[in-house]
């Protein structure tokens, strides 16, 4: 079986683009679509998380639920090039040590290339070169555009800097996001930062699971826990993501070291930069859906200690594949949970989260878990995600009828 076709169509343009010479870049033209949206950021790599599931999801579910809709996913990649299917990748050299990711060096590459595709609508994912071409090339050619806001760079410029580092990053944030037609915030806690730094049009849109994938009949419990030499009755918490600072792994460990020699914590691609612990289990990136969520499915609950976190699109996936999960009381995370399908730590402190993590295995975690996949069904399945996002879309583009969400399904 082969990958998409790719077409050579050479020059971009003959002037402002002549310095990429030929290169394998086109999308195919489909004069009976009545919109081209472009989805672009550069916040996609081999390893990355749930920026990257958000987008392969939407495509997914455009191809199913949208067909009329031309789509564009535009990317950073080792060369410039793109397949017929729409995924567009623009060169643009490594980060080192960045885990597969790829910094874009050239706003004027990327906004000739974004305009080239005549979008309709662009969203842009980062505030970071993609993010300003996606609005120059926009106003070049009268398209709409929205920044979907997937993180919080005051926070995530004081944790690494400093507070003074703060201010200084939250005014370039409200500056950018500013200027697009509607920012798009995932939790109500990003919509509020947002506001709170002045930031004019907001819409909230929750992110979405994959509840087909994410399942509790995938669990292996006995294989999963003898693989890991583990006893049957080890009471097992995992946490699967990026080895970031923000994601405040160091308290997991410490919290589970609190809780003593009957519990053991599993870290899925977060361990790379912790020190060996008797009780933490690591693992490396788990590439395949389905064996994520066995590997989740297979625990007794997840545990997640960021308190600025601006959704945690993994804790949804924990929760459809059945677990209950503990976080913090404040941040995105705090409105995925409550006390009907996990506990939240009073702090996230290894104190506080042991404290809640011991409440949790008290409770009645088979309650808990079924309470946990029936609020995943109910009020996060894609479906329900992309019918909102394209009601956005919608409202930005004059609620053309080639975006008026069809009857929503029970999903």
């Amino acid at each position: 079986m082969t990958g998409p076709r790719v077409l050579d169509i050479g020059e971009l343009t003959r002037t402002e683009l002549s310095s990429l010479g030929p290169r394998l870049y086109s999308v195919a033209q489909d004069p009976s679509s009545a919109h081209h949206l472009i989805d672009t950021t550069m916040l996609f790599a081999p390893q990355s998380g749930g920026v990257k599931r958000y987008l392969m999801a939407k495509r997914a579910w455009l191809a199913s639920h949208r067909p009329d809709l031309r789509h564009s996913l535009v990317v950073p990649g080792r060369a410039t090039r793109a397949s017929l299917d729409g995924m567009v990748q623009i060169s643009a050299p490594l980060i080192p040590f960045g885990d597969g990711y790829r910094i874009p060096a050239s706003l004027r590459k990327w906004t000739r290339i974004l305009a080239h595709l005549k979008p309709s609508l662009i969203e842009a994912g980062d505030a970071y070169v993609p993010g300003h071409a996606a609005l120059d090339a926009a106003a070049a050619v009268g398209a709409a555009t929205v920044g979907f806001c997937h993180s919080d760079p005051a926070a995530l410029a004081a944790l690494h800097f400093g507070e003074w580092a703060a201010a200084p990053a939250q005014k370039r944030w409200a500056k950018f996001y500013s200027r697009f037609d509607m920012v798009v915030a995932p939790s109500q806690y990003i919509a509020n930062r947002l506001a709170e730094s002045g930031v004019p049009r907001v819409a909230v849109q929750p992110l979405g699971v994959d509840i087909d994938i994410f399942h509790p009949s995938r669990a292996d419990r006995d294989m999963v826990r003898q693989d890991l030499g583990l006893s049957p009755s080890t009471k097992l918490v995992v946490f699967a993501g990026r080895p970031a600072r923000e994601k405040n792994l160091e308290t997991l460990v410490e919290a589970v070291e609190l809780l003593g020699g009957d519990y053991r914590l599993l870290l899925i691609a977060a361990g790379a930069n912790l020190k060996p612990h008797p009780q933490t289990i690591c693992l490396d990136y788990v590439r395949d859906s389905k064996q994520l969520a066995r590997l989740i499915a297979s625990c007794d609950a997840f545990v997640h200690a960021n308190d600025a976190e601006p959704f945690g699109l993994i804790v949804l996936e924990a929760m459809a594949a059945g677990l209950p999960v503990v976080g913090p009381s404040v941040g995105g995370i705090s409105e995925l949970i409550d006390d009907s399908v996990g506990q939240k730590a009073r702090e996230a402190t290894p104190e506080g989260m042991a404290e809640a993590i011991e409440a949790l295995f008290e409770r009645d975690l088979e309650a808990l878990s079924k309470a946990a996949r029936a609020r995943a069904e109910e009020r996060h399945s894609w479906h329900r995600t992309f019918n909102g996002l394209m009601d956005i879309y919608g409202g930005l583009l004059g609620n053309s009828p080639a975006l008026v969400a069809p009857p929503r399904l029970n999903a």
